[in-house]
């Protein structure tokens, strides 16, 4: 599929860029752009990789003028840019909305005018039924990339929408690590709270998944597993050999006890297709006669989350861990 082309991502020194990387470099692809506002992170790429097929670009999703500079002769985009802690969003609502909305809707101008074939939006679990400022922006990226593939034929535009990646920044796992070698009690929010369990590689799969079967417009979610968080620090407890204590300090702000990868609402419409849904765009247009004249059947759906899919046991747990380094 990426044979002789050229990729752009954008945010893409970050985890999800970098496994991007790791899985691309040596198949037939012609030439894998970063585009970033990081210049550090991207020199730490270079020396790393030391590639020729890598062109870095330093910019900001907030300008489309650096968006189209580096979008010239680009065949496919994955949009990875975005601000994505919790907190920072909660004290900086209007950032999240500067880089997570707007910033989408300049990555796709310039895509459009630079007549990119295939362009994969990249979305979150907080998305669905958000309570946070970070939920609220990335909730709206999704509308604002979805309305965008309604007017316009060429560019083919898609989402993906995943949970927490394990161990990614910001993440719990290198926290509650980082408090057990250090020989500190792990700081739990609530020992009942479910989170999805999706490895950067599943990531990627996902997103090349929807790369090679999706139509404009349309969201994928993948089926992930899920764990409780108490489950994850005493997995972690039992991989270290450790007995520091588990302190339970309560919620935080913009947090939920579980997460939801699926509306009921999207349920309703979604198409299951084995590992994954898709959510396919509402097509129709501002005649608002269509909204009146044919709606969607009251099935009795859940909604799909953290609590409610299959959830890891702990030998799979701490086998899935190890995977990515913990053991």
């Amino acid at each position: 599929m990426f044979k002789n082309k050229t990729l752009l991502i954008t945010g893409g020194t970050g985890s999800f860029g970098n496994a991007v990387l790791n899985k691309f470099l040596n198949s037939d692809i012609h030439e894998i752009r970063i585009f970033s506002r990081d210049e550090k992170k991207q020199d730490d790429m270079r020396r790393k990789y030391q590639n020729k097929k890598i062109k870095y670009f330093i910019g900001d999703v907030r300008s489309e003028n650096s968006l189209n500079q580096a979008m010239v002769d680009v065949n496919y985009v994955f949009h990875a840019a975005a601000l994505k802690q919790v907190p920072s969003c909660e004290f900086y609502p209007m950032e999240a909305v500067r880089t997570n909305v707007l910033g989408t809707e300049n990555m796709l101008n310039s895509a459009l005018k630079n007549n990119v074939e295939k362009v994969i939006c990249l979305s979150t679990d907080k998305a669905v039924y958000p309570i946070n400022a970070m939920g609220v922006s990335k909730s709206l990226m999704e509308k604002v990339f979805v309305a965008k593939s309604r007017i316009q034929s060429k560019t083919v535009i898609i989402g993906t929408r995943y949970g927490n990646v394990m161990a990614s920044r910001g993440s719990v796992i290198p926290l509650f690590q980082d408090q057990i070698l250090n020989n500190r009690p792990i700081t739990i929010t609530d020992p009942n709270m479910t989170r999805f369990m999706m490895t950067l590689e599943n990531a990627v799969e996902l997103v090349l998944f929807a790369f090679k079967n999706g139509k404009t417009g349309d969201i994928f979610v993948q089926k992930a597993p899920s764990t409780t968080i108490k489950n994850l620090a005493e997995a972690l407890r039992k991989i270290y050999k450790s007995n520091v204590k588990i302190k339970n300090i309560g919620i935080r702000h913009g947090e939920k006890i579980h997460e939801t990868l699926l509306s009921r609402e999207e349920r309703l419409v979604s198409e299951d297709i084995g590992n994954y849904f898709r959510i396919p765009a509402d097509n129709r247009d501002l005649n608002y006669d269509k909204y009146f004249s044919k709606g969607m059947k009251n099935v009795d759906l859940e909604e799909f989350n953290s609590f409610n899919t299959r959830r890891l046991n702990e030998n799979e747990l701490i086998e899935l861990l190890a995977s990515i380094g913990f053991k």
